[in-house]
């Protein structure tokens, strides 16, 4: 009996924590984490300026991130050539993979990211990124 009671009584903590969570995350209060691996989709506009030899510099240096960075899973790479002309003028496309939001967050701190960030500003136009938790 008081051992069906203790059982009962956890539940109900457990079940009301879970609640307060929830309540909270509704209200913006909380940033629930996502679970599942996470693509980083990055997409550079260059200038008429910048060369074919100081793109592809700068794109393979984009890629030897792989090999500084631990966190980043996988690193593609390519150049646009969809036929639907909806690419805005960006023509480079990359997209990395990371374990979790966590590596995500630690490889954009992370110093060679950093210096790479601050090579980019002569070359590009524009950068746009976008990531998301792989959900299917």
């Amino acid at each position: 009996m008081i051992k069906s009671l203790f059982y009962l009584c956890v539940l109900a903590l457990v079940s009301g924590m879970m609640f307060t969570g929830y309540a909270a995350e509704k209200e913006g209060k909380v940033k629930a984490p996502k679970m599942g691996k996470v693509r980083h989709v990055v997409a550079f506009k260059f200038k008429a300026t910048a060369s074919p030899e100081d793109i592809k510099k700068l794109v393979d240096s984009f890629a030897d991130l792989k090999n500084k960075i631990p966190q980043i899973v996988t690193f593609e790479t390519g150049t646009n050539h969809s036929p639907e002309k909806l690419n805005k003028g960006f023509t480079h496309g990359f997209l990395l993979t990371f374990k979790t939001e966590k590596d995500r967050d630690d490889y954009l701190v992370h110093p060679d990211h950093k210096a790479f960030g601050s090579s980019v500003g002569p070359l590009v136009d524009d950068v746009f990124v976008f990531d998301y938790t792989i959900t299917k």
